[in-house]
């Protein structure tokens, strides 16, 4: 009988079910399991790009990017491919005294068994072994003539010599020629065979190599012109190397002239044959030639070689019968006006014939507003007046008593922000200030009575005498005592300082512009105005890329407008380049260029100086006037006085704008002595690279009072030697008060007629502490003169005085 399965229930009716064998989870359980750990994505790949290929995508992707290259390379090489084709240029540099360029030519020729030209003068040779054409360069010590054939030259070739060392001039050319931009650079030297005893001479030729590399670190061999096997090397790396080309010049249409046929006055045209480089050249743009200025084109027309044609065994040259018209100007010419025209400026700009109604100041402007006193504020309402007919609301404006009157020339300034890590100082407004302390309860630290004595005029005298000379003359050391001024106690300082203005803060306070109306230049308003500099810039430099003629293409471009004068200073042995200006680039407006100066130059620039600068393929003699740099936000920079060796600032002046970051020579003139022998007269003195213009840029000067703890009570201090009388302290009590160590106050009350007052801080001061006040106005920029001729005869250049250009140092 089979045994009973007794039956039972299960213990609780709840259902456990498996749980859901997913890998797939949550976010958040996913961070749960992973209890802070971070996984590794070293392996990773999240974009189409990184993502694992196979190996016939791999193979697909490195021929696409292999064809991409040598169609790269076709189309920088083409320019010089073909019989027609443009030769490459070579500029032949000599830096040594006795240094003979020629003699390389020469040595270089006959490497490969070419004939030699000897003549001081560009010239094109053809080598047949690989199939291209060179047009050397030969230059003499000239630092103009180099400068200017570096810019179109696609190889440099720098020569030494193995007798003579490299004197300050030759350092000079290779120093300026390397900050302007050049494309490839080989080193040659002379005179090796002439080293006695010869083992020195692998010595000498390390030395040359370390020189050369201390400039160009990717100089890895020179060229020794006695032997005849690595001329023959350097003469094929002429011929197969692609030029890198140089930025700035790669934008523009460029050419070095062949020939310069002058026209017998103004009205006939100057004929320049030569090939065309970089960009098309287009008869609607103007063309900067040399250091002669800005011309415009009447036309371009075709200029081939002549072709040798071979008839009964005989070789006969024929040149082009008929002159082939390539580009003509059209209704879209560029006019040769700098200045816009005074009908184009604004009818709201053209109040000449009415004249300001002045009011009487009471106070000194703080920011945007005059402070009154009390009583003189119940007195000051507004008047009404009579204002001419047609009066726009803009104009109206001028004639407010609560604008300033035409002495006033002063703007709300922001510090210079290089850094948007730095901090502000004392005297740069309330950003500058230091925090207030916990407490300022309990008595001072240097107790002494509020009453005050006050000695006599002789005493007092002294005593200023003393405190003066306690203090490093301004002159000496600009660095530690910046902006400060120090004037006698018989001047007033309301009207020495009547177009400065107090400032809350650098960096907050907004600058009125109206404020400015009655100083600035003369022609401040028919500049060059760019709102939009990304878009400007880039509208200009497209429009290069479409039309005009061919490069490789040998024209021959007529210029109307060369004066005799520039045939009479022209020399032959010297190059002449033309380069296509970009449209608007003969206009004029406020340039504003990086300035670096060199470490090497042992002494500090002063703003307004006269300086030589080169940008581009313009030079000019500027006096130009420093700034911060960086990005504030109301474009206000602090304008400083001197430019000390190893800083940078930005140089601001008005000229000819430039498209692009263009590198900027800076030079400067220096007295030549007979010892020196071959000087240039000129020194290098730093570079820099060109920066947006703007005219709404605003530089702003500031000059700083500053004055003496005379007596301590708590918070209210007694001060004294900032001013002179009581006058002078009832005009600047709006303005707020600063100390070098970061304490911020306001005037309290005026004691006495010798200029002392009560003043209460924030916090306790030292007695060793200096109070402050900042004052500010606006400088306008200067205009530059262009360079006619060469750059050693700069210092002949006229000197120019502008209304405006006069500032008062304050």
């Amino acid at each position: 009988m089979p045994a009973t399965v007794s039956h039972s229930h299960r213990p609780t009716t709840k259902v456990d079910h498996k749980p859901f064998k997913s890998k797939a989870a949550s976010k958040h359980e996913l961070r749960d399991r992973a209890k802070g750990r971070v996984p590794n994505e070293k392996g990773s790949r999240k974009t189409p790009h990184q993502q694992v290929m196979n190996k016939f995508d791999r193979r697909n992707q490195a021929k696409q990017a292999r064809l991409s290259k040598h169609k790269e390379h076709l189309k920088e090489t083409s320019v010089f491919s073909g019989k027609d084709g443009a030769p490459r240029n070579v500029a032949v540099l000599p830096l040594c005294p006795g240094g003979d360029a020629n003699f390389a030519i020469q040595q270089l020729n006959q490497s490969l068994d070419l004939d030699s030209n000897s003549e001081n003068v560009a010239h094109r040779v053809t080598v047949d072994r690989f199939k291209q054409k060179l047009q050397y360069i030969p230059l003499q010590r000239d630092l103009s003539a180099c400068l200017d054939a570096a810019k179109v030259a696609d190889f440099v070739v720098v020569v030494l010599s193995g007798t003579v060392e490299v004197d300050e001039l030759g350092e000079l050319i290779l120093r300026s020629v390397e900050s302007q931009g050049m494309s490839n650079l080989f080193t040659v030297v002379q005179d090796v065979d002439k080293i006695e005893p010869a083992k020195q001479r692998q010595s000498v030729l390390a030395s040359l190599k370390s020189f050369i590399s201390h400039f160009h670190p990717d100089q890895e061999k020179l060229y020794n012109l006695d032997n005849r096997q690595e001329c023959s090397n350097l003469m094929r790396s002429l011929c197969s190397t692609t030029p890198k080309g140089i930025n700035w010049r790669d934008e523009r249409s460029w050419m070095l002239a062949d020939s310069v046929q002058f026209g017998r006055g103004v009205d006939e045209p100057t004929i320049v044959t030569g090939f065309v480089r970089g960009r098309g050249l287009k008869a609607d743009r103007l063309i900067q030639v040399g250091d002669w200025g800005a011309y415009q084109i009447e036309k371009i027309v075709a200029a081939p070689l002549p072709k040798e044609i071979k008839r009964k065994g005989q070789e006969v040259k024929m040149d082009e019968a008929s002159e082939e018209l390539l580009e003509e100007p059209s209704t879209d010419q560029d006019d040769l006006n700098e200045l816009a025209p005074d009908d184009v400026v604004m009818d709201a700009d053209d109040d000449d014939g009415m004249s300001v109604a002045t009011t009487a100041k009471k106070g000194v402007l703080l920011d945007d507003h005059h402070y009154f006193s009390e009583g003189e504020e119940e007195e000051g309402g507004v008047s009404t007046r009579k204002l001419p007919r047609g009066t726009s609301r803009y104009q109206s404006a001028w004639y407010l008593d609560d604008v300033s009157d035409s002495g006033s020339d002063l703007e709300d300034m922001d510090m210079d922000d290089e850094a948007e890590d730095d901090e502000g100082a004392p005297e740069d407004g309330i950003e500058g200030f230091a925090e207030p302390e916990p407490t300022e309860g309990g008595p001072s630290e240097y107790p002494q009575s509020e009453m005050m004595d006050v000695p006599d005029e002789d005493e007092d005298a002294q005593q200023l005498q003393r405190y003066r000379a306690s203090k490093r003359d301004e002159a000496e050391d600009d660095r530690e005592f910046p902006d400060e001024i120090e004037l006698p106690p018989n001047v007033l300082v309301r009207e020495r300082l009547a177009r400065y203005r107090g400032l809350k803060s650098l960096r907050t306070s907004e600058w009125e512009e109206s404020e400015d109306r009655a100083h600035e230049p003369e022609d401040w308003r028919r500049l060059l105005q760019v709102p939009d500099y990304g878009a400007s810039r880039s509208r200009a430099t497209r429009e290069a890329l479409v039309g005009g003629v061919a490069p490789g293409t040998r024209v021959q471009v007529y210029i109307k407008g060369i004066s005799p004068e520039v045939e009479k200073a022209h020399d032959p042995s010297s190059p002449v380049t033309l380069v296509s200006l970009l449209r608007h680039e003969n206009k004029k407006t406020v340039v504003n260029y990086l300035f670096n100066l060199s470490s090497d130059h042992t002494s500090s620039i002063k703003a307004k100086e006269e300086l030589i600068v080169q940008c581009g393929p313009r030079r000019m003699v500027v006096n130009p006037v420093f700034s911060h740099g960086g990005n504030t936000p109301n474009d206000v920079h602090k304008y400083c006085r001197f430019m000390h060796p190893g800083g940078s600032c930005v140089a601001s002046f008005m000229g000819p704008i430039t498209w692009g970051a263009v590198p900027v020579l800076f030079f400067k003139r220096t007295s030549q002595s007979p010892e020196q022998g071959l000087d240039s007269g000129l020194s290098l003195i730093g570079t820099g690279t060109s920066l947006p213009p703007s005219t709404s840029r605003v530089i702003a000067k500031r000059v700083i009072l500053t004055g003496h703890p005379y007596h301590i009570h708590k918070n209210v201090v007694t001060i004294r030697y900032m001013f002179f009388n009581r006058e002078d302290v009832e005009w600047f009590k709006a303005l707020p008060l600063w100390t070098k160590r970061g304490r911020s106050g306001f005037f309290k009350e005026p004691l006495g007629t010798h200029g002392y007052f009560k003043a209460t801080f924030d916090g306790r001061i030292n007695p060793q502490d200096s109070v402050g006040i900042s004052l500010y106005k606006r400088v306008w920029p200067r205009h530059a003169r262009p360079i006619q001729g060469s750059l050693m005869e700069a210092d002949k250049v006229p000197q120019l005085v502008h209304d405006g250009d006069m500032e008062m140092d304050g």
